[in-house]
């Protein structure tokens, strides 16, 4: 199952990432074999360090925009080669959509019609991926601008950009970002009154039309097993 996660900071991109894998190794039996998580600045790292320090922070945000630029699209360049798609397993948090929502809103580049306008480099993303990765599935996760405000203020992230002020703009540009996604196989879901349960099971059904031949035969033989 090759999976990317994407949706405003606070939707639960990344408790629900972590709780498809439990659902994974529940229903397959294996786990994914990374989950890469590298696309919003400064929190950059995972290969092969699992973390930044604070100091390795403040070096990234003190970046120009064009060496955020090539950094960011160097990874997602990186991320995407040939040899990502040898194994049938593979998780992204956010990859080039992420990147084409903060660049251009907080970082200084890939706005329309810029040098490496993101709009473009996304299309040459998942047009690289679909090569190699056709079945795989983009899951738009989603909450309501008081939901995110509300999770926000009670548990806020180390070095996010994002401003309450700005939180209904960033969600239409993850909307049409999602929207016009070259990925043929695009799941919603909306986490604004649903538990990390209830959204795994939604996301179970949901999911069930687009596995491929070999997760059906890797779940009927884990439940025969």
């Amino acid at each position: 199952m090759r999976l990317v996660i994407a949706g405003c900071e606070y939707s639960g991109t990344t408790t629900l990432t972590f709780a498809i894998d439990d659902w994974m190794h529940e229903t397959i039996g294996v786990r994914f074999p990374l989950i890469h998580d590298h696309w919003k600045l400064p929190h950059t790292s995972g290969h092969p360090q699992p973390d930044m320090t604070e100091d390795e922070r403040r070096q990234v945000l003190a970046l120009s925009p064009e060496l955020k630029e090539m950094t960011q699209r160097h990874s997602l360049y990186y991320h995407i080669q040939s040899n990502s798609w040898n194994g049938p397993d593979w998780m992204s948090i956010g990859l080039h959509i992420d990147d084409s929502v903060y660049g251009p809103m907080y970082y200084g580049y890939g706005g329309d019609g810029e040098p490496h306008d993101r709009k473009v480099v996304g299309q040459q993303v998942e047009s690289s991926i679909l090569r190699f990765a056709p079945d795989v599935i983009l899951v738009h996760v989603k909450a309501s601008a008081d939901v995110i405000v509300q999770r926000m203020r009670e548990d806020p992230h180390g070095h996010s950009p994002l401003k309450e002020e700005d939180i209904p703009t960033i969600l239409d540009m993850y909307e049409q970002a999602c929207a016009r996604s070259l990925f043929r196989h695009k799941i919603t879901l909306d986490t604004s009154e649903a538990t990390v349960e209830e959204s795994v099971a939604e996301f179970a059904r949901k999911v069930e039309p687009f596995l491929t031949e070999e997760d059906r035969s890797r779940i009927l033989t884990h439940r025969i097993w």
